[in-house]
């Protein structure tokens, strides 16, 4: 199509998408035509556009530079167009409103802010990290896991398959579940490893301050296995957040949230002396409500009715479907990798393999009785399944029974279940908590839950030297330093320098990415085909 039938095809265009839409010229490919998007319920006709050039490279869906449209529509609405859109009348209205700039290009900033956390990162490792020894730490000092050199060394061979089981889940099953988004594949997968190679450095840090020997940290498979675990509440974090942030943030919330995440670990288990082998409070419950108070100061107005790639396609929740076997599959030994015996990691192994079992049933009996014509929803399958290893980590240590294991997992599944269907649509719409990946029903309230039933467990003495008001103690402690680190986090990660994506490019990988061209042109096919078929 010659040039100026584009522009005229643009200036004719009638448009219900929330997003620009980019025409590339022919022999220029930095050169954008971009139409002036406007959503409502009826159509504006377009009436001014902007040539612009693109800051961030070719095949990028880029904002428009320096453009605007002649309409009276938005004139007095206090609270502008959508997506913060500079509009003008040609009635001369008494209001403006000017498009926030957004500097999504991380050339510098991205490369820098990395390598910067990694030089620091070796830095310290040079002064404080040693291999563990298993020698007794000199003057008394000992972290409590101090052991003869050839027991540790059985230790360390012992836990090693089941460090392998976390690392899987933590690389594999986490990257894999967040692909469902249809256009955001590369920055689920790719991102995810990003953070989990930085925050388990950073939390073989955090954690080992608090049991040095000797002055340094001795790394151990526990050690190792620890550092994974304080990864997974970045990981989990990342779902609420899903598609809405920038890499530089991320990285800024890795560094806060596996910080403040050491603070509540200790607390939990040293001074209040609480029982969570399986992580349910430390790490699903404060993972997910950090994210949550993150997702909240991040609000965005422009995205409250929704966005057109924030959905899946057949593939992708395929994708997602390998990430949902692979952690189902190893939760069990991410519940029993800590237990301080084998007869105690026998029991955890047990009980959440049982719990998971009868967890499935039931989210997929509610799945289908809340469903338009009792059809599954893959939204459910692939979260509300796992529900059942969450809510039973408090107590998997402890001796609650198979039918206890069981019936916790099947009310975590039911609840999981009612949450996706019921409870993500109020916190977007009533609490502006829009929660991408639905942590709140996965991890969240599971979470709480497996809290609530190890403090029930050890008020029954399920439990060898366990207080029951120390487990209601750990919970408020998770909870509190999750929203309080979330919402100052948060409110770091809000500040215009960290390169996120404006409102019209969230849940797109080309903004962040190299994405193949005919990739592109295959999605803008598939995309026109289905609208042809509903238009049919």
């Amino acid at each position: 199509m010659a040039w100026a039938d584009r522009e005229q095809q643009c200036r004719e265009m009638e448009c219900h998408s929330p997003r620009a839409v980019p025409w590339r010229r022919a022999n220029e490919s930095h050169m954008f035509l971009s139409a002036v998007v406007i959503r409502r319920p009826d159509t504006l006709k377009l009436s001014w556009l902007a040539q612009g050039v693109c800051p961030i490279g070719p095949g990028v869906s880029c904002p428009v530079i320096g453009f605007q449209t002649v309409c009276s529509r938005f004139k007095g609405q206090p609270q502008g167009p959508p997506l913060g859109l500079s509009v003008r009348s040609t009635e001369q209205p008494q209001q403006s409103w000017v498009m926030p700039a957004y500097a999504t290009n991380m050339r510098f900033k991205f490369p820098i802010l990395a390598l910067i956390l990694e030089i620091i990162t070796i830095i310290l490792f040079a002064v404080f990290v040693v291999y563990d020894d298993g020698k007794p730490a000199a003057h008394g000092a000992d972290d409590g896991h101090a052991t003869p050199s050839n027991e540790t060394d059985d230790t360390n061979l012992r836990l090693y398959p089941v460090f392998q089981d976390v690392h899987v889940m933590i690389f594999i099953g986490f990257g894999f579940l967040m692909t469902f988004l249809k256009r955001y594949g590369f920055s689920s997968v790719g991102v995810n490893l990003l953070l989990a190679a930085f925050g388990l450095q950073w939390g073989l840090l955090m954690q080992g301050f608090w049991h040095m020997a000797d002055g340094k940290i001795k790394v151990s498979i526990l050690r190792m296995i620890n550092a994974d675990f304080s990864t997974a509440t970045v990981l989990i974090s990342f779902g609420a957040v899903l598609g809405k942030t920038s890499p530089v943030q991320l990285l800024i919330m890795t560094v806060l949230e596996i910080t403040i995440f050491s603070l509540n670990e200790h607390l939990v288990a040293e001074i209040l002396g609480a029982s969570d082998v399986g992580a349910s409070m430390t790490i699903h419950a404060y993972g997910a409500y950090f994210g949550l108070a993150v997702a909240r100061m991040l609000y965005r107005p422009g995205l409250r009715n929704g966005h057109e790639n924030e959905g899946s396609v057949y593939h992708s929740d395929l994708f997602a479907m390998i990430g949902t076997v692979f952690l189902w599959m190893f939760w069990p030994s991410f519940n029993s990798a800590i237990a301080d015996s084998k007869e105690e990691q026998f029991t955890a192994v047990v009980n959440t393999y049982l719990s998971l079992a009868a967890c499935v049933m039931t989210a997929y009996a509610i799945s289908s009785l809340v469903e338009h014509k009792g059809k599954l929803d893959m939204v459910h399958i692939q979260n509300a399944t796992l529900a059942g290893g969450v809510a039973v980590g408090t107590c998997a240590d402890m001796n609650i029974g198979p039918f206890g294991a069981m019936l916790i997992g099947s009310v975590a599944g039911i609840i999981s279940t009612m949450g996706f269907k019921f409870l993500t649509p109020i916190l977007a719409s009533n609490l502006g908590i829009q929660d991408t990946c639905g942590v709140h029903n996965l991890h969240g309230m599971p979470g709480i839950l497996g809290g609530l039933a190890g403090i029930v467990a050890v008020a029954l003495n399920k439990k060898k030297n366990g207080n029951a008001s120390m487990q209601a103690a750990a919970l408020a402690s998770s909870l509190g330093f999750a929203l309080v680190g979330g919402a100052i986090t948060g409110l770091i990660m809000k500040l215009p320098v960290w390169s996120q994506p404006p409102d019209q490019s969230c849940y797109d990988d080309s903004i962040y990415w190299e994405v193949p061209e005919d990739e592109e042109e295959n999605e803008e096919s598939l995309a026109h085909g289905d609208k042809n078929k509903v238009e049919a």
